[in-house]
């Protein structure tokens, strides 16, 4: 597992030298994987897809319990290691840059897992959004802030873009903190473990809403009068005060601004 998260692998192999460009630090602690495994509690039947998997602490530790895994890592070296450790039936590995990668190709009410890559990880969430309604649930280990941004509430400092976003598509909920020492090599921040529930978009362009709450969180200082163009009219057909400022709205208040004609 990786953000990077990785571990030497098993057999008695040499560890492999962890490359700043990927983002690798491999997760060692056995007590976080197995709190991981039980966060997601997978069941035999689920499909499983682990974004990142590195050296494969938590593969192995997934398919402990699952018959049939599927992995997607960009590391050439690494996914040649776990497709020669693991029979094609248990363990199908991808070797794929998951920023490129055609999600639309996994089972329905498939489970993803990972800790994403700290450089890409907003990106890539947002890659995932647009594929939400295909997943069951999403666990993903990042960089703490960026969680702590996931889950913000209204008229929190770390509520933004990337909340109203994510929160549009998904229920989400912070399950638990990790300790850099956890990693080889330890990161310079903690990360902490969220859980993704798909929730049904609302029946707004996605182009739209993007774009609304883009040129908002643009203008965040702002009042919602300046930073959204939005008339008196508007304001009171929406029953907004035009004085508020974006952090201060609701992502379902975004989906009514997305609605108004001509936005």
């Amino acid at each position: 597992m990786r953000s990077g998260s990785k571990r030497s692998s098993s057999g008695g192999r040499a560890a492999h030298v962890p490359r700043k460009r990927f983002g690798q630090h491999f997760l060692h602690d056995q007590g976080i994987l197995r709190k991981i495994v039980d966060s997601v509690a997978p069941s035999p039947g689920d499909a499983i897809v682990e974004i990142g998997p590195g050296e494969g602490a938590l593969t192995r530790a997934l398919l402990a319990r699952i018959p049939r895994l599927t992995a997607i890592e960009i590391d050439r070296d690494l996914a040649a290691r776990l497709a020669a450790e693991f029979p094609a039936e248990r363990l199908a590995v991808h070797c794929a840059d998951a920023l490129e990668f055609d999600f639309s190709t996994l089972p329905d009410r498939a489970r993803v897992v990972g800790n994403l890559p700290y450089n890409i990880s907003t990106p890539l969430l947002f890659r995932l959004a647009e594929h939400a309604g295909r997943f069951r649930d999403l666990h993903f280990m990042l960089q703490r802030e960026v969680v702590d941004r996931m889950v913000a509430q209204p008229s929190t400092p770390d509520y933004g873009r990337l909340s109203v976003m994510l929160q549009v598509r998904f229920r989400m909920k912070k399950l638990f903190t990790v300790a850099p020492g956890a990693f080889r090599p330890p990161p310079k921040v903690e990360s902490a473990i969220v859980r993704m529930e798909p929730i049904e978009m609302p029946d707004v362009d996605a182009k739209v809403f993007a774009d609304v709450v883009r040129r908002a969180f643009s203008a965040r200082r702002k009042t919602l009068r300046n930073a959204l163009g939005l008339t008196e009219v508007d304001f009171e057909i929406l029953r907004l005060d035009s004085r508020l400022r974006p952090e201060n709205l609701t992502p379902a208040d975004y989906v009514r601004i997305s609605l108004l004609p001509n936005r």
